[in-house]
């Protein structure tokens, strides 16, 4: 005989059952997930975005990371060469290279940067011809010529770049500064993604925002500068308020009844909180990316409603927006790895640089004049530069690009307490590698939170026993000489 379990079915045993049933079997499956992530001393703390305490007075309140995928090319943007001029076409000298990681590091013949240089501003910082907005901008920037990094080839470079290890499943740095922080609003992520419009992922995908062993309301969230700004935010059709307002209700409830089953359970309340901000985000999230309020000049500014930058335009226009609602960190990706230029650099710099330059230059202006840049970081570089030789795919080739370069590449900062006018570091004679103040990928991550408000010998995360740090146990230094 079939019992009809309709009958025995009470209101109360119903949401037992939802709880138990289906919305128990989602909530495993996300547990089971993050179980490797939940393995430390820190299970049974409560996490959450609100604002937390500083380790000392910070000088910044936000970041937005300017990220230049691919490898800018050092010599032919910032960092020029009389020697290339002089060696064109020659072998580099072998006590120039002895520090490079692979014999095909040391092979090709030098090249001359095809570009003009001019010095610009009070400091009298080099820039080249194809970054003439930016510039105009040089009094603002801390430049860093004497960066560095450890690995040849994109995706272990770019891990390195994003959580200081070569490989996945560590923090990027963005989210140790949400974990560390928290933020300013709370209808709002803390860390936004703001990639490619047409959804194309960046090099390692979403490995570039993950908050790895941190909960994962710590990890980067994208958003779109075209149409609904997140994906699955939005019912697919139209209902009732009375009906959305019946089921959050039951989502609360559900919610409830399993944090009070399930105690401690510091992953499933961040996974919570992160469902919960998402009903908020639903309007807060529409309106800080309209952008139809803003000025002419100000689109004009970021050069959008202009072919070759409005894609990227109104992602840094976005930027600021999300800055100015309380967003801690944001951080931005350009179309594919445009600056990859391992053939044609002189077209294909080119394109890169005409894509990005107007609208990073009409950023730092637009957050200067509203009074936001003092407070707001703002950096700019990629996980590695170019070699000074010539790249060909054959003898006579006429399309000439450069090699990755990890052994010494130009970054900068700007805002946000680092120091305005400033170059910093210096490169051997043709620009292979950083001889002078070199900075590390972890002394770059230790002056970012110092500039936070934040001690990076501090800044932990306690798991397996371990004191987890962005900096791992490698060495570390602030740069002082390049703070205000």
């Amino acid at each position: 005989m079939t019992r009809d379990l309709t009958r025995d079915l009470t209101r109360r045993r119903f949401f037992d059952r939802v709880g138990d049933g289906i919305y128990g079997l989602a909530l495993a499956h996300l547990l089971t997930k993050t179980a490797a992530a939940a393995t430390h001393e820190s299970a049974s703390k409560p996490f959450d975005l609100r604002p937390k305490a500083t380790h000392f007075a910070p000088r910044a309140k936000s970041v937005i990371h300017l990220c230049m995928q691919g490898g800018p090319s050092q010599v032919d943007l910032f960092d020029p060469k009389p020697a290339l001029e002089k060696y064109d076409g020659k072998s580099p000298p072998r006590s120039l290279t002895a520090g490079a990681l692979f014999e095909n590091d040391r092979r090709g013949t030098l090249m001359k940067s095809p570009f003009r240089f001019s010095r610009h501003g009070q400091s009298g910082a080099w820039v080249s011809e194809l970054l003439p907005h930016i510039a105009r901008e040089v009094d603002s920037l801390a430049i860093i010529r004497s960066m560095y990094n450890v690995h040849p080839n994109h995706e272990p470079a770019i891990y390195k770049m994003q959580s200081g290890q070569t490989f996945p499943g560590h923090p990027v740095f963005g989210s140790w500064i949400v974990y560390g922080l928290g933020s300013v609003n709370q209808d709002l992520p803390a860390y936004v993604v703001l990639a490619d419009p047409a959804n194309r992922l960046p090099t390692n995908g979403v490995e570039n925002w993950v908050s790895g062993y941190l909960p994962p309301l710590y990890q980067g969230t994208p958003m779109r500068s075209a149409g609904a700004p997140l994906l699955n935010l939005e019912p697919d059709y139209d209902e009732p308020n009375r009906v959305t307002d019946a089921k959050r209700r039951l989502q609360r409830r559900l919610d409830a009844m399993h944090r009070t089953r399930r105690p401690g359970q510091a992953m499933l309340d961040a996974r919570i909180s992160n469902y919960e901000m998402a009903a908020r985000m639903q309007l807060e999230a529409a309106d800080s990316l309209d952008t139809t309020r803003e000025t002419p000049e100000t689109l004009a500014m970021y050069g959008i409603g202009e072919k070759t930058t409005d894609s990227y335009g109104r992602r840094c226009l976005l930027a600021r927006r999300l800055i100015e609602r309380g967003v801690r960190f944001v951080q931005l990706y350009t179309k594919g790895q445009v600056w990859d230029n391992h053939r044609g650099i002189v077209t294909s710099l080119r394109t890169a640089c005409d894509a990005t330059d107007k609208p990073v230059a009409g950023l730092l202006r637009d957050l200067r004049q509203r009074g936001l840049l003092d407070s707001t970081l703002v950096l700019w570089g990629g996980e590695f530069g170019r070699l000074p030789m010539a790249q060909v795919q054959s003898k006579g080739d006429k399309k000439a690009g450069r090699d990755h370069g990890p052994y010494g590449f130009t970054s900068w900062m700007a805002g946000g307490g680092a120091k305005p006018g400033v170059v910093y570091g210096k490169t051997d004679d043709i620009g292979y590698a950083s001889v002078q103040n070199r900075v590390s990928i972890q002394d770059w991550h230790a002056t970012i939170l110092h500039l936070l408000g934040l001690n990076y010998r501090d800044l932990a995360f306690a798991r397996n026993g371990l004191e987890e740090k962005l900096t791992h146990q490698l060495k570390a230094r602030v740069v002082h000489e390049i703070l205000s």
